[in-house]
């Protein structure tokens, strides 16, 4: 339902400029909620405004949330995307899409400035003149790669003061995984040859290693130092199983990145996979997951807005940014992103969509990857019950109900200024979603009346369903025997959520009082500003910690409601557009309509003006048929 926006919103929204720039969006706490970017920030900005833009249950919350609007102006949309990236590195804001965790992604530090590079884990970039590797998705990731490539290219991870004068070496010197600077077997200069070796390997150019540890072999054995071709061979051998593992694409030696992603659109769960090939050769591949990513408009190029959210955000902190970066769906704005992105790596960058061959066939691997990351991920969680139990613990002693919520039933309603309103009730059973049992309600009653009720229309849908309760329990009539098939009716839920405030709530509490039901079945209303929990007879809302199993379970709860609200409420209004005025003549059903349409060419007005005999000879016409289309139409 459209809303009207505060005053001061409403004076801000006359105020806006038609310039590019970022704009800011504030709740009544004046916290930052939201920051988009705009060619034009009037035409932007105003359009979150439009009925047809709240129909999206995450457009409509944050356009309810909205208390403030600033904006920010600059001269080209480049400059604009910039600005964005750095007020949504600051701010958080919880309607932007955003990668799970990217501030804490880790990186692998060469320390280069020194004379002997350490290399360690670390999860933030300074501007020290080390080197950075990364992002990688987890530590774990960083430490099982140096593992590998230590055993090929030694370095130091110890505390001392390299001078070459210590008395003994490390254990890592007898196990061959230091080349023991800190007793003189290495010089600065044999050391560092090392650490670019192995910097190189980590950048991609494995062949060009391969041929330098091949040589440093070759060499070693004509001087008669066989030890160390020996050691040579060793490490040769351990870079050729790892470069195994790493597949050839092309013979063109060519860097590029692989964006593929998934999404699972009922939860908004969105996985994003990127496969690196470096000189030709895929050498590794990095799974995320998004946050936020609930693309609001169904008919927009969902794939082309999340990958273009995630090239913002990943390659914002990238260390190193290819040449070429093939993508699932071209994002909208992908002339902006590509200077943007030129400007991050110092020469051209193009992203491209692959259309045949070898590039095509490795985006098709990576889109089934990303598939396959967000399916286990899912699983993961759905399977986790351990977690399932604790939310529904936690809730319980939130909002001191007598036992965890087994079933909870959550309800919404979705319209547009008043017509085609329905209602959702979607069920979550021991905290996973229970959908045989999900409920739609078509509202009939005041709140569908051309002006918009949400009161009215809860209380209907409320009545309809509670009414049900106590026909097929007997309770209204003892005498009455229960509907049959009618079984899904008779379970009375845990806990009951109302999408809404206290008005909202204060309906269901009247409809439970109507039917008897309020000491058998708790009730709460959600707010989406704060996602306070309203109880009955309570001024104050309670609050489910921040992060907590609980307020995830909640959220998902009331967010499935929105979906399945809103996707019912689009069907009927594509088949209201759809409905023609043949609809309502008496005698004529399906097939005669579509074989008049078909006939005539969907032209109303030739129907109409055509005598009883030609629409008579129609295929599937009759007579009185046809002479019921001339009487009503």
């Amino acid at each position: 339902m459209k809303k009207s926006p505060p005053e001061k919103v409403r004076h801000k929204l006359e105020n806006l400029p038609d310039k590019p720039g970022c704009y800011l969006m504030r709740n009544a706490d004046d916290t930052v909620i939201y920051v988009g970017k705009a060619v034009v920030l009037r035409n932007r900005v105003r359009s979150y405004f439009h009925a047809s833009a709240q129909q999206h249950p995450k457009t409509a919350a944050l356009v309810d949330e909205i208390a403030d609007i600033t904006w920010w102006v600059t001269k080209t949309e480049l400059e604009a995307l910039m600005l964005e990236n750095e007020l949504i590195k600051r701010y958080q804001p919880h309607y932007n899409i955003r990668l799970k965790d990217d501030r804490n992604f880790p990186y692998i530090k060469v320390n280069w400035q020194d004379d002997f590079p350490k290399i360690e884990v670390v999860r933030n970039i300074r501007k020290d003149n080390a080197r950075y590797f990364g992002p990688y998705t987890s530590s774990t990731a960083c430490y099982q790669t140096l593992d590998a490539l230590r055993r090929i290219f030694p370095y130091l991870d110890c505390d001392r003061t390299i001078t070459g004068q210590d008395a003994r070496p490390c254990l890592y010197y007898h196990i061959k995984m230091c080349g023991g600077p800190c007793i003189g077997k290495q010089n600065r200069t044999e050391y560092r040859a090392t650490v670019a070796q192995l910097m190189h390997f980590l950048e991609g150019g494995t062949d060009a290693v391969l041929n330098q540890l091949e040589g440093q072999m070759e060499r070693a054995a004509e001087n008669l130092q066989f030890e160390l071709a020996a050691l040579y061979r060793d490490r040769l051998k351990a870079a050729q199983r790892i470069a195994q593992q790493q597949k050839v694409i092309n013979a063109s030696m060519e860097d590029a990145d692989y964006v593929a992603v998934a999404q699972e659109p009922a939860l908004g769960d969105t996985a994003v996979q990127v496969f690196k090939v470096r000189n030709g050769r895929l050498i590794g591949r990095e799974n995320f997951m998004l946050e936020g990513a609930d693309v609001p408009d169904a008919d927009v190029n969902v794939q082309g807005v999340l990958i273009g959210s995630f090239i913002q955000r990943f390659y914002d902190s990238a260390t190193f940014v290819p040449r070429l970066i093939l993508v699932q769906a071209m994002p909208d704005d992908a002339t902006v992103l590509e200077e943007w992105l030129t400007t991050r790596r110092g020469s051209r960058v193009e992203l491209r969509v692959p259309q045949r061959g070898a590039k095509r066939d490795l985006m098709a691997l990576a889109g089934a990857n990303a598939d396959e990351y967000l399916r286990v991920q899912m699983a993961t969680r759905a399977a986790d019950t351990n977690r399932q139990t604790e939310a529904l613990q936690q809730l319980q002693d939130a909002l001191d109900l007598p036992r965890p919520p087994a079933r909870i039933e959550c309800y919404d309603i979705s319209t547009l200024q008043g017509t085609n309103t329905v209602g959702s009730m979607v069920v979550f059973a021991k905290g996973v979603p229970l959908k045989s049992a999900y409920k739609r309600f078509k509202i009939r009653g005041k709140g569908s009346q051309g002006e918009p009720d949400d009161f009215a229309s809860m209380r209907e849908m409320l009545r309809r369903r509670f009414r049900r309760v106590v026909e097929e329990l007997g309770e209204d009539d003892p005498g009455r025997r229960a509907r049959k098939g009618d079984e899904s009716w008779r379970v009375l839920p845990d806990l009951v959520i109302i999408d809404g405030g206290k008005g909202q709530l204060g309906i269901a509490v009247e409809v439970l009082d109507e039917f008897n039901l309020r000491e058998r079945i708790p009730v709460v209303g959600l707010a989406k500003r704060e996602e306070e929990v309203f109880l009955p007879g309570r001024r104050d809302p309670a609050w489910l910690k921040r992060g907590s199993d609980a307020l995830y379970l909640v959220q998902r709860i009331r967010d499935e409601a929105h979906r399945f609200a809103i996707t019912y409420h689009r069907k009927l209004r594509r088949k209201e557009q759809t409905r023609s005025k043949l609809d309502d003549i008496q005698g004529i059903g399906p097939k005669r309509r579509k074989a008049l349409l078909t006939y005539y060419s969907g032209d109303l007005d030739r129907i109409r003006t055509a005598t009883v005999d030609e629409l008579a000879a129609v295929p599937g016409m009759t007579r009185r048929s046809a002479e019921a289309v001339k009487e009503q139409l």
